[in-house]
């Protein structure tokens, strides 16, 4: 199959605001119809999974659609049941949570570096579609995403972020083990693949070498998930200032930000 040319910006970004207008409706259906979403994203570093996400949350409410990132963690929770700090986040009735990474970490970063044993590897593997099924069965909406990106174009942004003094932060000590255990990682998620690509709670693959095609087809496929209707709202108009019996606090008693632009 011949590769696709780039997306042009103009094209990119029409296309765009007419998927986030989408998305606004399907936020209103989702408070109206009290729906209960989940989204999961996963992939390789650098895959582009923070660029999905920062547009799917963009022009929506965020005491509707909120990012979950969990640190590593802690003491007291390495003790707890693997899946209990994740719960904790879920959606409450009319939300949605996009998890940017999960609990598929344990099958992941987890696994490769040594951060769990063999035998939480497995007993996971075991567990993560009882769980998933349990989620479904009690009304969530589970959607989960896998970010693809080649080996050439991961190496290309890595070196952006390097070099990059904004985008600097993004690059981490782990984001070094991940490429000196590439092949680790490959058959990892191959096996993840293997025991949670469930017909009830597939893997959505996005193709992420070229990050705008990626986005829009990932905000597009997201909307096609969901059944939502365009909610009709009344005509508001607004009501004139009553300013009786105002007067504003003088100008020089008020600290001012400088006028530096």
């Amino acid at each position: 199959m011949p590769k696709k040319k780039r997306l042009d910006k103009k094209t990119y970004e029409t296309e765009l605001t007419s998927l986030q207008t989408e998305l606004v409706k399907l936020q209103q259906w989702v408070v109206q119809e009290k729906l209960k979403v989940v989204v999961v994203f996963e992939g390789r570093d650098a895959a582009g999974k923070g660029g999905v996400i920062k547009r799917i949350t963009e022009k929506l409410n965020p005491r509707v659609c909120r990012i979950a990132a969990l640190p590593a963690p802690n003491e007291r929770q390495k003790t707890q049941w693997y899946f209990q700090r994740y719960v904790e986040h879920l959606p409450a009735a009319g939300e949605i949570v996009l998890f940017d990474r999960s609990w598929y970490n344990r099958a992941g970063v987890e696994k490769v570096m040594g951060f769990c044993t063999e035998e939480e590897h497995a007993d996971f593997l075991r567990a993560c579609p009882q769980f998933e099924h349990m989620l479904i069965r009690s009304g969530f909406i589970l959607i989960k995403y896998w970010f693809s990106v080649s080996d050439k174009e991961q190496e290309k942004r890595f070196k952006e972020r390097i070099e990059n003094p904004l985008k600097r932060w993004k690059f981490s000590k782990m984001d070094l083990y991940s490429r000196s255990r590439w092949a680790e990682y490959s058959q990892a998620k191959d096996e993840m693949f293997a025991y949670t690509d469930t017909k009830q709670s597939p893997w959505w693959v996005v193709e992420s070498d070229d990050k705008k095609r990626a986005r829009l087809n990932c905000i597009s496929h997201f909307l096609s998930q969901i059944e939502y209707e365009e909610i009709q709202h009344p005509e508001i108009e607004l009501p004139p200032l009553n300013k009786d019996g105002y007067k504003r606090v003088p100008i020089t008693e008020q600290s001012f930000v400088p006028e530096k632009f």
